[in-house]
Protein backbone atom coordinates (compact mmCIF):
# COMPACT_ATOMS: atom_id res chain seq x y z
CA UNK A 1 0.00 0.00 0.00
CA UNK A 2 1.45 3.35 -1.08
CA UNK A 3 0.24 6.27 0.98
CA UNK A 4 -0.14 9.45 -1.13
CA UNK A 5 2.15 12.40 -0.58
CA UNK A 6 -0.79 14.78 -1.07
CA UNK A 7 -4.35 14.00 0.03
CA UNK A 8 -7.13 15.67 -1.96
CA UNK A 9 -10.78 16.51 -1.53
CA UNK A 10 -13.21 14.26 -3.40
CA UNK A 11 -15.97 16.07 -5.27
CA UNK A 12 -18.11 14.70 -8.11
CA UNK A 13 -16.10 11.46 -8.13
CA UNK A 14 -12.84 13.30 -8.77
CA UNK A 15 -9.80 14.32 -6.77
CA UNK A 16 -9.81 18.05 -6.14
CA UNK A 17 -6.71 19.96 -5.05
CA UNK A 18 -6.55 23.37 -3.41
CA UNK A 19 -4.21 25.64 -1.50
CA UNK A 20 -3.06 25.94 1.27
CA UNK A 21 -2.37 22.55 2.85
CA UNK A 22 -1.77 21.18 6.34
CA UNK A 23 0.44 18.32 7.53
CA UNK A 24 -0.66 14.84 8.54
CA UNK A 25 1.91 13.12 10.79
CA UNK A 26 2.41 9.42 11.45
CA UNK A 27 1.34 8.84 15.09
CA UNK A 28 3.77 5.93 15.42
CA UNK A 29 6.85 7.99 14.47
CA UNK A 30 5.85 11.63 14.79
CA UNK A 31 7.11 12.20 11.24
CA UNK A 32 5.28 13.76 8.30
CA UNK A 33 3.07 11.45 6.26
CA UNK A 34 1.44 13.79 3.76
CA UNK A 35 0.20 17.24 2.86
CA UNK A 36 -3.59 17.52 3.11
CA UNK A 37 -5.79 20.00 1.29
CA UNK A 38 -7.12 22.70 3.57
CA UNK A 39 -10.61 23.48 2.36
CA UNK A 40 -12.71 26.59 2.83
CA UNK A 41 -16.29 27.75 2.32
CA UNK A 42 -15.89 27.59 -1.45
CA UNK A 43 -14.87 23.93 -1.19
CA UNK A 44 -17.97 23.29 0.91
CA UNK A 45 -20.25 25.00 -1.61
CA UNK A 46 -18.78 23.05 -4.51
CA UNK A 47 -19.36 19.76 -2.71
CA UNK A 48 -22.93 20.65 -1.75
CA UNK A 49 -23.73 21.75 -5.31
CA UNK A 50 -22.40 18.42 -6.53
CA UNK A 51 -24.57 16.58 -3.99
CA UNK A 52 -27.68 18.55 -4.95
CA UNK A 53 -27.14 17.73 -8.61
CA UNK A 54 -26.76 14.01 -7.90
CA UNK A 55 -29.61 13.70 -5.41
CA UNK A 56 -32.53 13.49 -7.83
CA UNK A 57 -31.24 10.54 -9.82
CA UNK A 58 -29.92 8.64 -6.78
CA UNK A 59 -33.10 9.12 -4.72
CA UNK A 60 -35.27 7.82 -7.57
CA UNK A 61 -33.46 4.50 -7.66
CA UNK A 62 -35.24 1.76 -5.77
CA UNK A 63 -33.83 0.84 -2.35
CA UNK A 64 -33.02 -2.59 -3.75
CA UNK A 65 -30.89 -1.03 -6.49
CA UNK A 66 -29.07 1.16 -3.98
CA UNK A 67 -28.61 -1.87 -1.71
CA UNK A 68 -27.01 -3.81 -4.56
CA UNK A 69 -24.49 -1.02 -5.11
CA UNK A 70 -23.67 -0.94 -1.39
CA UNK A 71 -23.25 -4.70 -1.47
CA UNK A 72 -20.84 -4.36 -4.40
CA UNK A 73 -18.90 -1.69 -2.49
CA UNK A 74 -18.72 -4.04 0.49
CA UNK A 75 -17.40 -6.83 -1.73
CA UNK A 76 -14.72 -4.46 -3.03
CA UNK A 77 -13.71 -3.52 0.52
CA UNK A 78 -13.33 -7.22 1.29
CA UNK A 79 -11.30 -7.77 -1.88
CA UNK A 80 -9.04 -4.84 -0.95
CA UNK A 81 -9.08 -5.58 2.77
CA UNK A 82 -5.34 -5.65 3.34
CA UNK A 83 -4.97 -2.30 1.58
CA UNK A 84 -7.60 -0.82 3.89
CA UNK A 85 -5.93 -2.41 6.92
CA UNK A 86 -2.63 -0.77 6.02
CA UNK A 87 -4.18 2.69 5.63
CA UNK A 88 -6.11 2.51 8.91
CA UNK A 89 -3.08 1.22 10.82
CA UNK A 90 -0.82 3.91 9.38
CA UNK A 91 -3.14 6.85 9.93
CA UNK A 92 -4.10 5.80 13.47
CA UNK A 93 -0.75 4.43 14.63
CA UNK A 94 -2.26 1.10 15.61
CA UNK A 95 -1.43 -2.53 14.92
CA UNK A 96 -2.46 -4.37 11.77
CA UNK A 97 -4.43 -6.74 13.98
CA UNK A 98 -6.47 -3.90 15.45
CA UNK A 99 -6.99 -2.29 12.04
CA UNK A 100 -8.04 -5.62 10.55
CA UNK A 101 -10.76 -5.97 13.18
CA UNK A 102 -12.09 -2.56 12.20
CA UNK A 103 -12.09 -3.36 8.50
CA UNK A 104 -13.90 -6.64 9.14
CA UNK A 105 -16.52 -4.76 11.19
CA UNK A 106 -16.93 -2.36 8.24
CA UNK A 107 -17.58 -5.28 5.92
CA UNK A 108 -20.18 -6.70 8.31
CA UNK A 109 -21.88 -3.30 8.45
CA UNK A 110 -21.99 -3.00 4.67
CA UNK A 111 -23.48 -6.46 4.24
CA UNK A 112 -26.16 -5.86 6.84
CA UNK A 113 -27.15 -2.42 5.57
CA UNK A 114 -27.21 -3.53 1.92
CA UNK A 115 -29.79 -6.23 2.73
CA UNK A 116 -32.11 -3.64 4.29
CA UNK A 117 -32.76 -2.34 0.78
CA UNK A 118 -35.08 -5.33 0.39
CA UNK A 119 -37.11 -4.22 3.41
CA UNK A 120 -36.59 -0.51 3.90
CA UNK A 121 -39.91 -0.23 5.66
CA UNK A 122 -43.41 0.29 4.28
CA UNK A 123 -46.54 -0.39 6.27
CA UNK A 124 -50.23 -0.61 5.50
CA UNK A 125 -52.37 1.14 8.10
CA UNK A 126 -56.00 0.26 8.64
CA UNK A 127 -58.47 3.09 8.06
CA UNK A 128 -61.98 3.41 9.46
CA UNK A 129 -63.09 5.12 6.27
CA UNK A 130 -64.53 2.77 3.61
CA UNK A 131 -62.60 2.79 0.35
CA UNK A 132 -59.43 4.28 1.85
CA UNK A 133 -56.01 2.62 1.83
CA UNK A 134 -53.27 4.17 3.96
CA UNK A 135 -49.54 3.52 3.64
CA UNK A 136 -46.65 4.59 5.87
CA UNK A 137 -43.49 4.86 3.79
CA UNK A 138 -39.92 6.11 4.13
CA UNK A 139 -38.60 8.90 1.93
CA UNK A 140 -35.09 10.36 1.50
CA UNK A 141 -34.31 13.67 3.16
CA UNK A 142 -31.90 15.26 0.67
CA UNK A 143 -28.35 16.53 1.02
CA UNK A 144 -26.71 15.69 4.35
CA UNK A 145 -23.50 16.46 6.24
CA UNK A 146 -21.51 13.63 7.82
CA UNK A 147 -18.76 14.39 10.35
CA UNK A 148 -16.80 11.34 11.45
CA UNK A 149 -14.28 10.57 14.25
CA UNK A 150 -10.62 9.62 13.99
CA UNK A 151 -10.51 6.67 16.36
CA UNK A 152 -12.25 4.12 14.11
CA UNK A 153 -12.06 5.97 10.81
CA UNK A 154 -13.27 3.36 8.32
CA UNK A 155 -16.02 1.92 10.52
CA UNK A 156 -17.05 5.46 11.45
CA UNK A 157 -17.42 6.40 7.78
CA UNK A 158 -19.36 3.20 7.02
CA UNK A 159 -21.72 3.54 10.01
CA UNK A 160 -22.97 6.85 8.62
CA UNK A 161 -22.49 6.56 4.87
CA UNK A 162 -24.05 3.17 4.19
CA UNK A 163 -27.46 3.86 5.79
CA UNK A 164 -27.51 7.46 4.50
CA UNK A 165 -26.91 6.29 0.93
CA UNK A 166 -29.28 3.33 1.19
CA UNK A 167 -32.10 5.71 2.13
CA UNK A 168 -31.48 7.71 -1.05
CA UNK A 169 -29.63 10.73 0.28
CA UNK A 170 -26.53 12.36 -1.13
CA UNK A 171 -23.89 13.38 1.39
CA UNK A 172 -20.85 15.55 2.00
CA UNK A 173 -18.45 14.01 4.50
CA UNK A 174 -16.04 16.20 6.44
CA UNK A 175 -12.93 14.05 6.93
CA UNK A 176 -11.24 14.18 10.31
CA UNK A 177 -7.94 16.00 9.97
CA UNK A 178 -6.15 13.15 11.79
CA UNK A 179 -7.43 10.47 9.36
CA UNK A 180 -7.80 12.26 6.02
CA UNK A 181 -7.12 9.46 3.56
CA UNK A 182 -9.48 6.76 4.85
CA UNK A 183 -12.66 8.47 3.53
CA UNK A 184 -10.94 9.21 0.20
CA UNK A 185 -10.15 5.51 -0.14
CA UNK A 186 -13.77 4.74 0.76
CA UNK A 187 -15.00 7.23 -1.85
CA UNK A 188 -12.93 5.54 -4.56
CA UNK A 189 -14.47 2.19 -3.60
CA UNK A 190 -17.96 3.67 -3.89
CA UNK A 191 -17.13 5.04 -7.34
CA UNK A 192 -15.87 1.64 -8.49
CA UNK A 193 -19.07 0.06 -7.11
CA UNK A 194 -21.22 2.35 -9.24
CA UNK A 195 -22.23 5.16 -6.90
CA UNK A 196 -22.96 8.10 -9.25
CA UNK A 197 -20.81 11.22 -9.24
CA UNK A 198 -21.84 13.73 -6.58
CA UNK A 199 -23.67 11.29 -4.31
CA UNK A 200 -20.68 11.01 -1.96
CA UNK A 201 -18.15 13.81 -1.51
CA UNK A 202 -15.29 14.30 0.95
CA UNK A 203 -13.89 17.64 2.06
CA UNK A 204 -10.67 18.11 4.01
CA UNK A 205 -9.86 20.78 6.56
CA UNK A 206 -10.53 22.12 10.02
CA UNK A 207 -13.77 22.59 11.88
CA UNK A 208 -14.08 26.38 11.71
CA UNK A 209 -12.99 26.48 8.07
CA UNK A 210 -15.08 23.66 6.56
CA UNK A 211 -17.05 21.93 9.32
CA UNK A 212 -18.98 24.99 10.46
CA UNK A 213 -19.73 26.29 6.94
CA UNK A 214 -20.96 22.79 6.07
CA UNK A 215 -23.43 22.43 8.95
CA UNK A 216 -24.58 26.06 8.60
CA UNK A 217 -25.29 25.83 4.87
CA UNK A 218 -29.01 26.25 4.15
CA UNK A 219 -28.90 23.48 1.53
CA UNK A 220 -27.82 20.85 4.08
CA UNK A 221 -30.97 19.18 5.41
CA UNK A 222 -29.55 16.78 8.00
CA UNK A 223 -26.37 16.49 10.06
CA UNK A 224 -24.80 13.34 11.50
CA UNK A 225 -21.91 13.98 13.88
CA UNK A 226 -19.65 11.85 16.08
CA UNK A 227 -17.01 13.60 18.15
CA UNK A 228 -16.55 15.69 21.28
CA UNK A 229 -19.48 16.92 23.34
CA UNK A 230 -18.30 20.53 23.00
CA UNK A 231 -18.41 20.35 19.20
CA UNK A 232 -21.72 18.49 19.32
CA UNK A 233 -23.26 21.31 21.37
CA UNK A 234 -21.98 23.91 18.93
CA UNK A 235 -23.36 22.06 15.92
CA UNK A 236 -26.64 21.34 17.71
CA UNK A 237 -27.20 25.08 18.19
CA UNK A 238 -26.84 25.58 14.45
CA UNK A 239 -29.16 22.66 13.71
CA UNK A 240 -31.82 24.03 16.06
CA UNK A 241 -31.49 27.48 14.54
CA UNK A 242 -32.08 26.05 11.05
CA UNK A 243 -34.64 23.40 12.14
CA UNK A 244 -32.69 20.56 10.55
CA UNK A 245 -32.49 16.97 11.66
CA UNK A 246 -29.36 16.11 13.67
CA UNK A 247 -27.80 12.94 15.02
CA UNK A 248 -25.03 13.57 17.56
CA UNK A 249 -22.83 11.15 19.49
CA UNK A 250 -20.82 13.28 21.88
CA UNK A 251 -18.57 10.83 23.72
CA UNK A 252 -18.65 9.16 27.11
CA UNK A 253 -17.28 9.10 30.62
CA UNK A 254 -18.27 5.54 31.18
CA UNK A 255 -18.34 3.64 34.50
CA UNK A 256 -17.30 0.05 35.09
CA UNK A 257 -18.79 -1.17 38.39
CA UNK A 258 -17.29 -4.08 40.32
CA UNK A 259 -19.50 -5.59 43.01
CA UNK A 260 -18.28 -7.46 46.08
CA UNK A 261 -19.73 -10.73 44.72
CA UNK A 262 -18.02 -10.51 41.32
CA UNK A 263 -15.53 -12.97 39.92
CA UNK A 264 -12.53 -10.71 40.53
CA UNK A 265 -10.21 -12.21 37.96
CA UNK A 266 -12.82 -11.79 35.23
CA UNK A 267 -13.76 -8.32 36.50
CA UNK A 268 -10.12 -7.22 36.36
CA UNK A 269 -9.69 -8.54 32.83
CA UNK A 270 -12.88 -6.82 31.62
CA UNK A 271 -12.03 -3.56 33.40
CA UNK A 272 -8.59 -3.40 31.77
CA UNK A 273 -10.10 -4.17 28.37
CA UNK A 274 -12.75 -1.50 28.87
CA UNK A 275 -10.39 1.20 30.10
CA UNK A 276 -7.48 0.78 27.70
CA UNK A 277 -8.97 -0.39 24.41
CA UNK A 278 -7.29 1.68 21.69
CA UNK A 279 -5.43 3.52 24.44
CA UNK A 280 -8.70 4.84 25.83
CA UNK A 281 -9.43 6.55 22.49
CA UNK A 282 -12.92 5.10 22.30
CA UNK A 283 -16.16 6.84 23.19
CA UNK A 284 -17.21 3.60 24.91
CA UNK A 285 -14.01 3.17 26.94
CA UNK A 286 -14.48 2.93 30.71
CA UNK A 287 -12.42 5.60 32.46
CA UNK A 288 -14.25 5.37 35.81
CA UNK A 289 -13.67 2.06 37.63
CA UNK A 290 -16.06 1.94 40.60
CA UNK A 291 -15.30 -0.83 43.10
CA UNK A 292 -17.26 -1.80 46.21
CA UNK A 293 -15.37 -1.37 49.44
CA UNK A 294 -15.22 -5.05 50.42
CA UNK A 295 -13.15 -6.01 47.37
CA UNK A 296 -11.49 -2.68 46.57
CA UNK A 297 -7.96 -3.54 47.74
CA UNK A 298 -7.97 -7.03 46.23
CA UNK A 299 -9.31 -5.71 42.93
CA UNK A 300 -6.88 -2.80 42.91
CA UNK A 301 -3.84 -5.04 43.36
CA UNK A 302 -4.92 -7.38 40.55
CA UNK A 303 -5.90 -4.47 38.31
CA UNK A 304 -2.57 -2.69 38.73
CA UNK A 305 -0.66 -5.90 38.12
CA UNK A 306 -2.47 -6.50 34.81
CA UNK A 307 -2.21 -2.85 33.73
CA UNK A 308 1.56 -2.95 34.21
CA UNK A 309 1.71 -5.89 31.81
CA UNK A 310 0.12 -3.93 28.96
CA UNK A 311 2.39 -3.35 25.98
CA UNK A 312 2.24 -0.20 23.90
CA UNK A 313 3.20 -0.21 20.22
CA UNK A 314 2.10 -1.12 16.71
CA UNK A 315 2.95 -4.83 16.77
CA UNK A 316 0.08 -7.31 16.77
CA UNK A 317 1.29 -8.53 20.16
CA UNK A 318 0.91 -5.04 21.65
CA UNK A 319 -2.23 -4.09 23.55
CA UNK A 320 -2.75 -0.65 22.06
CA UNK A 321 -1.06 1.80 19.75
CA UNK A 322 -0.23 5.47 19.57
CA UNK A 323 -2.13 8.54 20.66
CA UNK A 324 -3.43 10.11 17.46
CA UNK A 325 -1.36 13.34 17.62
CA UNK A 326 1.19 15.25 19.65
CA UNK A 327 -1.49 17.81 20.52
CA UNK A 328 -3.72 15.12 21.99
CA UNK A 329 -0.78 13.60 23.86
CA UNK A 330 -0.05 16.94 25.53
CA UNK A 331 -3.72 17.43 26.43
CA UNK A 332 -3.92 14.01 28.08
CA UNK A 333 -0.78 14.63 30.12
CA UNK A 334 -2.13 18.02 31.18
CA UNK A 335 -5.28 16.34 32.51
CA UNK A 336 -3.18 13.84 34.49
CA UNK A 337 -0.95 16.54 35.98
CA UNK A 338 -3.99 18.61 36.89
CA UNK A 339 -5.61 15.75 38.80
CA UNK A 340 -2.37 15.02 40.67
CA UNK A 341 -1.99 18.69 41.60
CA UNK A 342 -5.45 18.50 43.17
CA UNK A 343 -4.57 15.48 45.31
CA UNK A 344 -4.99 12.41 43.12
CA UNK A 345 -2.71 9.51 44.03
CA UNK A 346 -0.83 7.85 41.16
CA UNK A 347 -1.16 4.07 41.34
CA UNK A 348 0.41 3.54 37.90
CA UNK A 349 2.33 6.35 36.22
CA UNK A 350 2.08 6.58 32.47
CA UNK A 351 5.27 7.32 30.53
CA UNK A 352 5.42 9.56 27.48
CA UNK A 353 7.61 7.51 25.16
CA UNK A 354 7.71 10.29 22.57
CA UNK A 355 9.75 12.47 24.91
CA UNK A 356 11.95 9.59 26.03
CA UNK A 357 12.87 7.98 22.70
CA UNK A 358 13.97 9.66 19.49
CA UNK A 359 12.06 8.32 16.51
CA UNK A 360 9.23 6.91 18.63
CA UNK A 361 5.81 8.45 18.06
CA UNK A 362 3.02 9.57 20.34
CA UNK A 363 2.92 6.61 22.72
CA UNK A 364 1.70 6.90 26.31
CA UNK A 365 1.74 3.98 28.71
CA UNK A 366 -1.26 3.54 31.05
CA UNK A 367 -2.00 5.79 34.02
CA UNK A 368 -4.13 4.70 36.97
CA UNK A 369 -5.25 7.22 39.58
CA UNK A 370 -7.06 6.86 42.90
CA UNK A 371 -8.22 9.08 45.76
CA UNK A 372 -9.96 11.28 43.21
CA UNK A 373 -13.09 13.09 44.40
CA UNK A 374 -16.23 12.45 42.39
CA UNK A 375 -16.54 16.21 41.78
CA UNK A 376 -12.95 16.59 40.53
CA UNK A 377 -12.67 17.81 36.91
CA UNK A 378 -11.04 14.57 35.77
CA UNK A 379 -14.08 12.68 37.07
CA UNK A 380 -16.24 14.49 34.55
CA UNK A 381 -14.03 15.30 31.56
CA UNK A 382 -13.66 12.82 28.71
CA UNK A 383 -9.86 12.50 28.70
CA UNK A 384 -9.87 10.16 25.67
CA UNK A 385 -6.59 8.53 26.54
CA UNK A 386 -5.06 5.64 28.55
CA UNK A 387 -6.15 7.01 31.93
CA UNK A 388 -8.35 5.14 34.44
CA UNK A 389 -9.52 6.35 37.84
CA UNK A 390 -10.39 3.97 40.68
CA UNK A 391 -13.30 4.94 42.97
CA UNK A 392 -14.34 3.25 46.20
CA UNK A 393 -18.08 2.67 46.73
CA UNK A 394 -19.40 1.93 50.20
CA UNK A 395 -22.53 0.10 48.99
CA UNK A 396 -24.15 -1.04 45.76
CA UNK A 397 -26.48 1.98 45.89
CA UNK A 398 -23.43 4.20 46.29
CA UNK A 399 -21.86 2.55 43.24
CA UNK A 400 -24.94 3.32 41.14
CA UNK A 401 -24.93 6.90 42.45
CA UNK A 402 -21.30 7.30 41.39
CA UNK A 403 -22.02 5.69 38.02
CA UNK A 404 -24.83 8.15 37.34
CA UNK A 405 -22.81 11.16 38.49
CA UNK A 406 -21.92 12.34 34.97
CA UNK A 407 -23.48 14.37 32.20
CA UNK A 408 -22.18 11.70 29.83
CA UNK A 409 -24.58 8.79 29.47
CA UNK A 410 -23.28 6.61 26.67
CA UNK A 411 -22.50 3.20 28.12
CA UNK A 412 -21.64 1.45 31.38
CA UNK A 413 -21.01 -2.01 32.76
CA UNK A 414 -21.39 -3.95 35.99
CA UNK A 415 -19.75 -7.17 37.19
CA UNK A 416 -21.91 -9.10 39.64
CA UNK A 417 -23.26 -12.62 40.05
CA UNK A 418 -26.34 -11.33 41.84
CA UNK A 419 -29.32 -11.24 39.48
CA UNK A 420 -31.13 -8.63 41.57
CA UNK A 421 -28.14 -6.34 41.27
CA UNK A 422 -27.93 -7.03 37.54
CA UNK A 423 -31.56 -5.99 37.13
CA UNK A 424 -31.12 -2.98 39.44
CA UNK A 425 -28.17 -1.75 37.40
CA UNK A 426 -30.12 -2.25 34.19
CA UNK A 427 -33.02 -0.21 35.60
CA UNK A 428 -31.20 2.47 37.58
CA UNK A 429 -28.08 3.28 35.57
CA UNK A 430 -29.03 5.86 32.97
CA UNK A 431 -27.29 5.42 29.61
CA UNK A 432 -27.94 4.35 26.05
CA UNK A 433 -26.02 1.06 26.41
CA UNK A 434 -25.71 -1.17 29.49
CA UNK A 435 -23.47 -4.24 29.78
CA UNK A 436 -23.87 -6.94 32.41
CA UNK A 437 -20.67 -8.91 33.08
CA UNK A 438 -19.08 -7.63 29.90
CA UNK A 439 -16.89 -4.73 28.73
CA UNK A 440 -18.31 -1.27 28.08
CA UNK A 441 -17.55 -1.52 24.36
CA UNK A 442 -18.50 -4.04 21.71
CA UNK A 443 -21.44 -2.96 19.54
CA UNK A 444 -22.25 -5.06 16.47
CA UNK A 445 -23.19 -3.84 13.01
CA UNK A 446 -26.88 -4.70 13.37
CA UNK A 447 -27.24 -3.26 16.88
CA UNK A 448 -28.34 0.32 17.64
CA UNK A 449 -25.69 2.31 19.50
CA UNK A 450 -25.93 5.74 21.08
CA UNK A 451 -26.35 7.63 24.31
CA UNK A 452 -28.38 10.10 26.31
CA UNK A 453 -27.77 13.64 27.55
CA UNK A 454 -24.57 15.10 26.04
CA UNK A 455 -23.63 11.63 24.78
CA UNK A 456 -26.52 11.49 22.33
CA UNK A 457 -29.89 12.84 21.33
CA UNK A 458 -32.01 9.73 20.93
CA UNK A 459 -31.05 8.63 17.41
CA UNK A 460 -29.10 5.41 16.95
CA UNK A 461 -26.69 3.92 14.43
CA UNK A 462 -25.80 1.62 12.79
CA UNK A 463 -28.33 -1.19 12.21
CA UNK A 464 -31.96 -0.84 11.22
CA UNK A 465 -32.45 1.93 13.78
CA UNK A 466 -30.22 4.20 11.66
CA UNK A 467 -32.88 4.24 8.95
CA UNK A 468 -35.15 6.22 11.25
CA UNK A 469 -32.65 9.07 11.16
CA UNK A 470 -31.54 8.91 7.53
CA UNK A 471 -35.10 8.77 6.13
CA UNK A 472 -38.34 10.52 7.04
CA UNK A 473 -41.70 8.82 7.43
CA UNK A 474 -44.62 9.86 5.23
CA UNK A 475 -48.26 8.83 5.51
CA UNK A 476 -49.93 8.36 2.12
CA UNK A 477 -53.70 7.84 1.79
CA UNK A 478 -55.55 6.58 -1.29
CA UNK A 479 -59.27 7.21 -1.44
CA UNK A 480 -60.92 5.05 -4.05
CA UNK A 481 -62.91 7.10 -6.54
CA UNK A 482 -66.06 5.60 -8.04
CA UNK A 483 -66.12 5.55 -11.83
Amino acid sequence: MKYPETIPHWIYNERVYSFPVFTKNDPSTGKKLADVQRGNERTVNDAITSAEYAYEGWSRMTPIERGRIIRKATDLIEARKEEAVGIVALECGKSLKSARGEVEATIECGRFISELGKDLGEYVLQSGVPGRRVFYVRQPIGVGALITPFNNPLAGVAWKSFPALLCGNSVVLKAHEYTPYVPIWFAMVLKDAGVPAGVFSVIQGFGDEVGLPLVCNQRVLFISFTGSSATAKRIRREAVERDVKMLAEGGGKNPFVVCDDANLDRAVELAVQSAFIDGGQRCAAASRIIVMDGVYDAFKNKFIELVRELKVGTADSDNYGAIISEKRLVEIERDIFGAVSRGAVVAVRGMNLYNLNDGVGYFLTPTVLENVLDNDPISHKEVFGPVAVLYRATTFDDAIRLANNSVYKLTGAVCTRNQERQKAFEDQYKAGVVRINGPTHGSESHMPFGGMSVSGDGWREPGRAALDFYADWKQVSYDLVKA
